[in-house]
């Protein structure tokens, strides 16, 4: 799968804050430590982020393929009726035996491209990947979690936008709402209307597809309570959504960084009308305060509103962490994936 232009648009915000991460000097951003204030609105925000990351993105580090911790099965286009074949990664932890009597948990990340580095990922070489092999492992290792199955999913990336109309949750998406995200960001101006989004495609894939093929493939846990989605930005809302869709399915999910901006917060208003009752799912956000995460706090607190109404209980059923200096990064999400993983998987 080539890297073209919609892979360097989830690169873009990316890019810009690893090297920030890095140094102080002798970037495009000046002599200063990237920090934003929301002295801008989101639209504008945005625009200026996205200007500089466009140069940000060729000075992306490159690194030597690190060793894989557990191990790794790629599929290189994964069949699908519903949506294009893409890649999937499906990842097990160093004790798995396909002889053995032992089943584990499944959990489905999205944006597959920038998970797991190995030498057949379009983006090998790079500085962007979640890398949660290690985290997983030593969470293992320490007991800290059940050993788990990750199943990766690479992002829509055939043309400028297409990743975002399979990860918008539609429903939440009205003709108001849709006018909205085309007047805050180019990406939507193109689109001939709301009919271009595919997330409920895309995660019937997961539903129908793609998670009876693991459980008849591989030594998992099939039920509910063993069914976990994760996910970043716009994977985060899909991640939210596929509870919201799909709670007799997903037992849990993780939410990072969840870009609850676009369409200025509508994702979180239609999830109060429709939240599953607690009691069967739970429900992991957090946000960082730099760059794009400088908007995101306003929205999140008003979706754990939506879940506290719904009669969720904080730290229990639900868990929303607020990281500072976090930025829009993997380097971020992979610092702080343990977290997720312990609240999802942890060992009681």
């Amino acid at each position: 799968m080539k890297v073209i232009g919609s892979v360097f648009g989830l690169l873009l915000v990316i890019a810009v804050m690893s090297l920030a991460l890095k140094k102080n000097d002798d970037d495009i951003l000046g002599n200063e430590k990237m920090r934003y204030t929301p002295i801008m609105n989101p639209k504008e925000a945005k625009k200026k982020l996205e200007k500089e990351s466009q140069e940000a993105k060729k000075n992306i580090a490159r690194i030597a393929i690190p060793p894989l911790e557990g191990s790794l099965v790629h599929y290189k286009d994964f069949p699908s009726k519903l949506i294009r074949p893409r890649p999937v990664d499906i990842w097990f932890p160093e004790d798995y035996d396909a002889g053995s009597n032992d089943r584990y948990p499944v959990v489905y990340m999205h944006d597959g491209q920038m998970i797991f580095h190995h030498a057949d990922s379009s983006l090998a070489g790079m500085d962007v990947f979640w890398n949660p092999d290690k985290v997983m492992t030593r969470l293992i290792n320490n007991n800290a979690v059940r050993p788990a199955i990750i199943v990766s999913i690479w992002m829509a990336d055939w043309t400028e936008g297409a990743r975002g109309e399979e990860l918008m949750p539609q429903k939440a998406v009205t003709e108001e709402v849709w006018k909205n995200m085309q007047e805050h960001n180019p990406k939507w101006q193109a689109k001939a209307g709301v009919e271009v989004l595919s997330s409920d495609k895309y995660l019937k894939f997961i539903v129908t597809e793609l998670k009876p093929f693991i459980d008849e493939t591989y030594l998992t846990l099939t039920d509910r309570p063993n069914t976990f989605v994760m996910g970043s930005s716009m994977g985060g809302l899909i991640s939210a959504y596929a509870i919201a869709e799909y709670p007799d399915v997903f037992g849990g999910a993780a939410c990072l960084s969840t870009d609850w901006t676009i369409g200025d917060g509508a994702v979180a208003r239609w999830f109060g009308d429709h939240w599953p009752a607690p009691g069967r799912n739970r429900i992991y956000y957090d946000y960082g305060t730099e760059g794009f995460e400088a908007y995101y706090e306003p929205y999140q607190l008003q979706m754990n509103e939506v879940l506290r109404e719904k009669g969720y209980t904080d730290g229990d059923d639900f868990m929303t962490q607020r990281f500072e200096g976090a930025d829009h990064s993997p380097k971020s999400w992979n610092a702080r994936l343990h977290v997720p993983l312990k609240f999802l998987l942890g060992n009681i």
